[in-house]
């Protein structure tokens, strides 16, 4: 899937970096690439959904990021 929004670090917990979507929907990379790791950061992704993936934070839908 093609994704594009705003990176946006979220403080929950122990923290991580998200994406908002342009459409409002919230997307949870696992392994964030570094080089999207800056806030406000406008990005366009392709990324696949995770499923079946366990994580501590109830934000978002897992994804892994393919290309950016």
């Amino acid at each position: 899937m093609k994704i594009k929004g705003k990176v946006a670090y979220q403080s929950l917990g122990t923290g991580f970096w998200g994406i908002i979507g342009h459409d409002g929907k919230q997307w949870r990379p696992v392994e964030m690439p570094p080089a999207l790791q800056k806030e406000g950061l406008e990005v366009s992704i392709e990324a696949e959904e995770v499923r079946n993936a366990i994580s501590l934070f109830m934000w978002g839908t897992a994804i892994r990021v393919l290309k950016f």
